[in-house]
Formats: C-alpha cells, sequence, structure tokens
C-alpha cells in the first residue's frame, strides 16, 4: 500500500491527537483512535486506558515525542515513534495502523521496543 502525505499527516495527527487524550486521562477520547479490532478486543474505553496505563507507561505519559519515518512491518502500515518513557529511558514504539471502512485511519496495535533494537 502506497502511503501518500495526506496519509502520513492524518496517521501523525492521529497519534497525536491521542497522546494528548492519554495525556488528559480521556478514556473516551483516546479510545476512538482505536481500530474496530482494538474496541472489541478491550470493550469499553476504561478497559484500555487501564492497559495502557498499566502497559505501556510511556505511551500513557512520554516525556517527549519523535515521529520517525512510516514503514511497512510485515505488511502493517507502520509509524515509529521515538518516546521518552516517565523513568527516561528512550523506546520507540510502533504504531501498527489500519484504514476503517470509512477510509479513516485508527491505531490496530502498538509495541514498544528497545531503541538499540534493529528494524524487523
Amino acid at each position: 500500500m502506497e502511503i501518500t502525505n495526506n496519509d502520513a499527516i492524518a496517521i501523525h495527527s492521529l497519534i497525536e491527537h491521542q497522546l494528548a487524550a492519554f495525556k488528559k486521562d480521556d478514556a473516551q477520547g483516546a479510545f476512538a483512535f482505536a481500530s474496530l479490532g482494538i474496541k472489541a478486543q478491550f470493550g469499553t474505553p476504561e478497559n484500555f486506558m487501564q492497559m495502557v496505563k498499566t502497559s505501556y507507561p510511556a505511551v500513557y505519559r512520554p516525556r517527549s515525542v519523535f515521529f520517525e519515518k512510516i514503514t511497512t512491518i510485515q505488511g502493517n502500515i507502520t509509524q515509529p515513534v521515538l518516546l521518552l518513557a516517565p523513568d527516561g529511558v528512550p523506546l520507540r514504539a510502533l504504531y501498527f495502523l489500519e484504514k476503517q471502512p470509512d477510509n479513516a485511519w485508527r491505531i490496530n496495535g502498538c509495541f514498544l521496543v528497545s531503541v538499540e533494537a534493529k528494524e524487523i
């Protein structure tokens, strides 16, 4: 799948808006940016927020955020984002993105890897 400049802008905006929702503890807002599959997996915005707060503190409260070049990993459109975790540890968040039936981009998963980790 070819990613256009407009796609890249939409993807950056999507992730930035979700990070802003986490910062405000806006579970409903953060959940709105998740794909249908993620929504089905967690069921409620509160379940989703609790999982992020517990398992992804670097995403929940990053000290800094830096977008890298969009790539494809194992067939998934992926936006790598460098995050500085609350404890000061740099991490790379790999956001998997999915175009929904209405053509809107949504987040279909996020994996954290150490910055030293090589690309897949």
